[in-house]
């Protein structure tokens, strides 16, 4: 039995570029901090922060946790959660405890697995964003709360310009042309109330269980719906909108921050919460709450015009077991060439994890070098590239080739 309760990982074949079939291993689930997972460099420890937010004592607890019980590498996930790297199994236990004295640990490890919420960081106090965080947060973690997919989440998104669609959520609540609504992914929207929003996304993920969602797709509602499930009534199709992302620098909450591929140092973590509470991001970027001027600490992205921020890229090897070759010497290497409106992904296997979304370019590692996708996933068909070495025009000029 494996620590999900499930009978083993799930698997989710994926056609190699050869026309053989390969096999990443798809968990299912993602770590926690009471449930971390195993990765090529130790145990990674999931930290949630309540609506997203560290107190500047939070933060530089996290900091030194790192040090203490893990490698001092933290990365900032998709879901704005905070993640720290290489804990040894002995080390666990006291790095829990060091959490729960800092008020980052749930009940138990279910509550944490279903409080998989994501915040706009651009929420004020006791506004719409803030009320609905928090309702939900209390719902999900009642007694009697939904017994959800270990990656089903939510997304808050209710300030007046709606920030997080690019945001892979089952359950989005924010402002659309019709007002405030509750929308399943890639479905219609109901309309709700500031007051309503939390209890009707809840009933919608009840719905979502009792119509055997769960049973579909590892458990996301995109699968469920895809499948041809009938949303409740009051459900009526919704206007889309385009996936935003927001910019290093400065915002009417704070200061925004990007770390190279997500991650950063102790150190550097330490170091920017001496500047203020901090807010996580979906987009690996962190805000100084308050702060007015740029913060003068080595090893952030502080420009909108770095080039860094037009590459993403997953831990790689030897980080993580699964990836095929490193991946984020070979990113940085590439990000300069790689002009707006590009954007290239190098993943290192067929997950995805870094970026599961449509990117115009994505590099896919192989066991003896690399696939180019045009405008797909990692999942997507591509060609596989020449040995040798791999150059940003080198890519642009393969994209348009006839045979992708």
């Amino acid at each position: 039995m494996q620590p999900d309760g499930s009978s083993g990982d799930k698997v989710r074949r994926i056609r190699r570029w050869d026309g053989t079939m390969t096999a990443p291993v798809v968990k299912g689930w993602c770590p926690g901090a009471l449930r971390p997972m195993l990765s090529g460099d130790g145990w990674v420890v999931r930290v949630r922060p309540p609506l997203g937010q560290l107190t500047e004592v939070q933060a530089a607890g996290i900091a030194a946790l790192s040090q203490d019980f893990g490698s001092g590498l933290i990365d900032l996930s998709s879901r704005a959660n905070i993640q720290i790297r290489g804990v040894t199994e002995a080390g666990h236990t006291p790095l829990i405890q060091g959490l729960r004295a800092l008020s980052l640990t749930d009940p138990d490890a279910g509550t944490e697995a279903r409080r998989n919420i994501v915040m706009t960081p651009f929420w004020q106090p006791g506004d719409d964003s803030h009320r609905i965080g928090a309702d939900l947060a209390r719902l999900l973690a009642a007694a009697d709360a939904p017994d959800l997919t270990a990656k089903f989440g939510f997304a808050v998104d209710a300030g007046p310009v709606p920030v997080l669609r690019g945001v892979p959520a089952d359950i989005t609540i924010e402002h659309g042309p019709q007002g405030l609504m509750v929308r399943p992914a890639t479905g219609g929207g109901k309309p709700v109330t500031a007051a309503t929003a939390a209890a009707e996304a809840i009933a919608l993920a009840r719905w979502f269980l009792a119509s055997d969602g769960a049973a579909e797709g590892r458990g996301r509602m995109a699968w469920h719906l895809a499948a041809g499930a009938v949303l409740p009534e009051g459900y009526a199709q919704a206007a889309g909108g385009a996936a935003t992302t927001a910019l290093p620098g400065p915002h009417p909450q704070g200061w925004l921050v990007a770390l190279a591929f997500g991650q950063c140092g102790a150190d550097t973590l330490a170091a920017l919460s001496r500047l203020g509470p901090l807010r996580t991001t979906p987009w690996r970027m962190l805000m100084v709450e308050g702060l007015t001027a740029r913060p003068d600490i080595p090893g952030l992205i502080q420009h909108a015009d770095d080039p860094l921020l037009r590459v993403t890229a997953c831990t790689g090897a030897p980080g993580c077991p699964q990836a095929l070759q490193p991946t984020r010497p070979l990113a940085r290497a590439l990000a300069p060439g790689i002009a707006p409106p590009l954007h290239l992904h190098v993943s290192g296997c067929a997950k995805g994890c870094a970026h599961p979304g449509v990117a115009p370019l994505t590099l896919v590692a192989q066991p003896d070098g690399w696939a180019l996708v045009r405008h797909g996933t990692t999942a997507d068909t591509g060609v596989t590239l020449p040995p040798g070495p791999i150059t940003a025009a080198h890519l642009i000029e393969q994209s348009h080739a006839p045979h992708l």
